[in-house]
């Protein structure tokens, strides 16, 4: 999907979980666009890789995905690959696994679910103390750990400056 059709399609979800949470619609979509590839691979409406911690209510799907870690015994569902990486300067670990993630009903479901995880779990106090500010928001999210790619957050700041230039005026 064009970054143009993917904010057409999903912005308003993002304003809905804004107006619900105070967290910047725009850091929203970035993370929606960034997770899913702009929208290619939501399987389940599952737009921003919330994993499911235990895998048995019905509500999770069994997805392959990329984990990076400095630790060489990680435990998942299913282990396809370890290959030893350098990223930024940091002996690590990539993982190619299994692992369990949410689905949802709708997107409107995983957007408003993404605002809440974050004003659930103290570890992203620091980012909520940015919510108005999308660049600031997604450098705390990324370094409270939302995900184990390094580059996580300059990816992030990357779609924001797309996203800004398709919202409709």
């Amino acid at each position: 999907m064009l970054p143009k059709d993917f904010v057409k399609a999903y912005y308003p979800f993002a304003k809905q979980t804004e107006q619900k949470t105070g967290i910047s619609a725009i850091a929203i979509l970035a993370q929606a666009a960034l997770e899913s590839g702009w929208g290619e691979k939501a399987p389940g409406n599952m737009f921003f890789g919330i994993k499911d911690t235990d895998g048995l209510n019905g509500n999770e799907q069994l997805l392959t995905t990329t984990e990076y870690s400095t630790k060489p015994n990680l435990k998942f569902p299913q282990i396809i690959a370890i290959v030893p990486v350098t990223r930024k300067g940091i002996p690590m670990f990539k993982y190619t696994v299994k692992d369990y993630f949410r689905k949802y009903a709708s997107p409107e479901e995983s957007f408003t679910e993404h605002g809440n995880f974050f004003l659930r779990n103290p570890r992203y106090n620091k980012a909520l103390t940015f919510k108005n500010n999308p660049n600031r928001f997604v450098e705390e999210v990324a370094a409270a750990g939302y995900a184990t790619g390094p580059a996580y957050a300059d990816l992030l700041k990357l779609l924001i400056k797309t996203i800004e230039k398709n919202i409709p005026k």
